[in-house]
């Protein structure tokens, strides 16, 4: 785990993959594999990279 998260930079958007239900968020910062990230309906929440691998997001549409 964690490899894609190596390549998340600040301003990219990505999902949770397994809450979806926190919409699509913004990458605020990745620092040690520590990603915070704000969310629409989570708000800012810093991710372990290293436990949980998160979805970037590459159109407007969230896929």
């Amino acid at each position: 785990m964690g490899d894609l998260n190596d390549l998340l930079e600040p301003g990219m958007r990505v999902r949770h993959p397994t809450l979806p239900e926190w919409g699509i968020g913004q990458v605020q910062s990745n620092i040690g594999g520590r990603i915070t990230v704000n969310f629409p309906e989570a708000g800012k929440v810093v991710i372990e990279g290293s436990q949980i691998d998160l979805i970037p997001v590459f159109d407007q549409s969230g896929r």
